[in-house]
C-alpha cells in the first residue's frame, strides 16, 4: 500500500484526506499538533492513521516523513522549507498549496538532484488560476494569437445570501492570519505597457468595482508582483497584466483604516493593557481622559459615527475583553477577535470566484476578449468551496505524483501542460468548473 503523509488538518484538509481516503491502494497518515482536528478527519476509515505532530519535534516530523512516500504539507506556509528539508533528506515528494517562497526555490537545485518532484502553488488562489490561465494562453498561441492583456480576479468570500451577517462583509474560510497578511505587501502590475508600484500602506485605495454576473459587484484590488506572471505564463508581449483580489464593498475602506491604526504590524510588545480598549490606549498613546472612540475616528479622519467605527467597535476593539495573552503582535490581537466574530455558522455556504479576461490579438482578423469564470459554492453541512478548490487539487497532484505522470523534477508549479491538464480536467468531474464567453472587440 503506498503511504502519504497530511501534515496540518486545518480549514482546508477536509477534501484532501477524503479524496486520497478513497483511491483505495493508499494509507493515508494525517499528523496535527491538536490530535482530535485529525481524527475528525480520517474518522474510523481503515486506510487512514491519526498522528499528534508538533512541528518543533524534529525526531517526530522525520519519522513521518520517512514512513511516506509524498508529503503534503497543509500548514503555514513559512514550515514548507522546513518540511521540505526533511523531504529531501529522506528522498520524499512534495506539494503544497503555498506560494513558492524564496526559501523554497532555493531547494530546487536539490530536489532535482534527487529526483524530487516539490510541487507548490497547487490550491485557488495561486493554483487553479494559475492553471486556467495557462490553459487560455496555450489555446490563444495555439490557434496565433498574441495575448495583449490578462486582468484576473480572486476572492473566497461568503455567499450572498450572508454577506451582510456582519460589518465586514467576509468570513473565514481559510487562514485568518495569512487574509491580514495578505494585506501588508505591495503590489505591482503592467498597465498599458507601464509597471505600475502600489505600497503595501496604499494597497486598499488602490481598488475597482468588478461586477461579476450573477452575484453582484466587488471590490478588486491588486495582489503581490502581477509583473512577474510575464515570465511565469510566457507573456513577451503582454501590455496588461493584473492579478487581484476579490471583496465585497466596504472591505477596502475598513482595512485601510485598520492598517492606518497601525493593527497590520507584527510587532511584539509586552503590553501593560489588560483590555483591548486599554491596548489601543496605549499603543495610540492616548490618556484615560479622553474619550477613546472620538480620538480613533479623529485620527482616522471619520466621523464618530461612520461604518467604519461601527466596524471597529463591532469587533471589540473599544471594548473590555481581556488580552489572549500580554506578548503579542497588534496583527494577532485583531486575528484573536476576528476568528471569534468572522467563523462560518452551520449550513452557512461560502463561496469561491475567480475570473480571467484576456484580450488576444489575431493579426488580421481582429481581437478576442474571452472571460473565464469559475463560481463555487460551499455545501451547506459538507465541505466549504475553500476547502474544496484548495484541497483537492492538491490531492489530484498527489495521484500524480504517485501514478508517476509527472516527468519534471525540481520545485515545480502547476504552469506546465502535463500538471494542468490532468488537473483541470478531474477537478471538472468533480463540480469545479469554468463558464466561458468569447467577443470579437
Amino acid at each position: 500500500m503506498r503511504k502519504v503523509a497530511v501534515i496540518g488538518a486545518g480549514l482546508v484538509a477536509g477534501p484532501l484526506v477524503e479524496y486520497l481516503l478513497g483511491l483505495g491502494n493508499v494509507k493515508v497518515i494525517v499528523a496535527d499538533i491538536e490530535e482530535e482536528k485529525a481524527r475528525q478527519l480520517v474518522g474510523s476509515h481503515p486506510a487512514g492513521e491519526v498522528r499528534k505532530l508538533d512541528l518543533n519535534d524534529r525526531e517526530a516530523v522525520s519519522r513521518l516523513v520517512s514512513e511516506v512516500e509524498v508529503v503534503a504539507s497543509m500548514v503555514p506556509y513559512t514550515f514548507h522549507p522546513y518540511i521540505a528539508s526533511f523531504c529531501l533528506e529522506f528522498g520524499k515528494h512534495l506539494v503544497t498549496a503555498s506560494y513558492v517562497s524564496p526559501a523554497m526555490r532555493e531547494l530546487d537545485e536539490k530536489a532535482r538532484e534527487k529526483g524530487l518532484v516539490f510541487l507548490n502553488e497547487l490550491g485557488l488562489d495561486p493554483g487553479i488560476d494559475h492553471m486556467e490561465a495557462m490553459r487560455l494562453i496555450e489555446e490563444a498561441k495555439k490557434n496565433g494569437g498574441q495575448v495583449l492583456s490578462f486582468i484576473s480576479y480572486c476572492g473566497g468570500l461568503p455567499a450572498p445570501e450572508i454577506k451582510d451577517d456582519n460589518p465586514f462583509g467576509y468570513k473565514f474560510s481559510w487562514s485568518p492570519k495569512g487574509v491580514l497578511l495578505a494585506g501588508t505587501n505591495e503590489a505591482r502590475y503592467l498597465k498599458d505597457g507601464q509597471e505600475v508600484l502600489v505600497p503595501a500602506r496604499e494597497l486598499f485605495a488602490h481598488y475597482e468595482m468588478i461586477d461579476i454576473p450573477g452575484l453582484g459587484t466587488f471590490e478588486g484590488y491588486p495582489n503581490r508582483n502581477s509583473v512577474q506572471y510575464r515570465e511565469i505564463y510566457n507573456l513577451p508581449e503582454i501590455k496588461t497584466l493584473l492579478r487581484g483580489t476579490l471583496r465585497y464593498p466596504g472591505w477596502c475602506l475598513k482595512m485601510k483604516k485598520i492598517s492606518e491604526l497601525g493593527l497590520l504590524s507584527l510587532e511584539e510588545r509586552e503590553w501593560q493593557a489588560k483590555t483591548y480598549a486599554e491596548f489601543l490606549r496605549e499603543y495610540l498613546n492616548l490618556g484615560l481622559e479622553q474619550d477613546l472612540l472620538a480620538e480613533v475616528a479623529k485620527k482616522l479622519s471619520l466621523p464618530a459615527d461612520s461604518e467604519v467605527i461601527k466596524a471597529l467597535e463591532w469587533l471589540g476593539l473599544f471594548s473590555d475583553k481581556p488580552l489572549p495573552t500580554r506578548k503579542i503582535s497588534p496583527l494577532d490581537l485583531l486575528v484573536v477577535l476576528m476568528v471569534e466574530k468572522m467563523q462560518y455558522k452551520a449550513n452557512e455556504r461560502d463561496l469561491s470566484v475567480l475570473q480571467h479576461q484576456i484580450i488576444v490579438d489575431f493579426p488580421g482578423r481582429g481581437q478576442e476578449k474571452i472571460v473565464s469564470r469559475l463560481i463555487d459554492f460551499g455545501q451547506p453541512g459538507g465541505h466549504t468551496s475553500m476547502s474544496r478548490t484548495v484541497g483537492l487539487p492538491v490531492a489530484i497532484g498527489i495521484k500524480l505524483i504517485l501514478e508517476n505522470r509527472i516527468e519534471q523534477r525540481g520545485v515545480l508549479t502547476p504552469t506546465i501542460p502535463e500538471i494542468y491538464h490532468p488537473v483541470l480536467q478531474e477537478l471538472k468531474t468533480l463540480g469545479i468548473s469554468f463558464n466561458e464567453e468569447r467577443a470579437w472587440i
